[in-house]
């Protein structure tokens, strides 16, 4: 392992479209691509006026998320926030997240503590 690495977040391949979700965003799941080892980094674009496919919470790994272009809402629990360029949103784990785009589409970073099979998906009308 390096002590540093450097890459274009662009250059790392979209999972949406394998996961069947490039109707409503792009994810470039970074973690592995620049060789983090104990950090998560994922960077999204939320298409114009999408949501994000799924609701999800984590039992353990809190979460930060920066938006870096465009306009929308965070759903966290029952509360909906408007968001824009340089928010800065901490998730504690128990907290149901799910993101919408506004007019232009939204771009985001999401960035955490890696924490193996973490993840659950909520059902929730909202991104239905």
């Amino acid at each position: 392992m390096t002590s540093q690495t450097q890459l274009n977040l662009n250059e790392v391949e979209d999972a949406a479209p394998a996961n069947g979700f490039d109707e409503r965003w792009e994810a470039h799941v970074a973690r592995t691509a620049i060789g983090a080892e104990h950090t998560g980094l994922t960077y999204f674009k939320l298409h114009p006026g999408k949501r994000s496919p799924f609701s999800h919470r984590h039992s353990r790994a809190e979460e930060i998320y920066v938006i870096l272009s465009g306009t929308g809402s965070v759903k966290l629990d029952d509360k909906i926030v408007t968001v824009r360029p340089l928010d800065a949103i901490r998730v504690a784990p128990e907290v149901v997240r799910a993101f919408e785009a506004g007019p232009i589409g939204l771009m985001f970073l999401a960035v955490g503590a890696h924490q193996p099979d973490d993840g659950e998906l909520v059902d929730d009308r909202w991104t239905a």
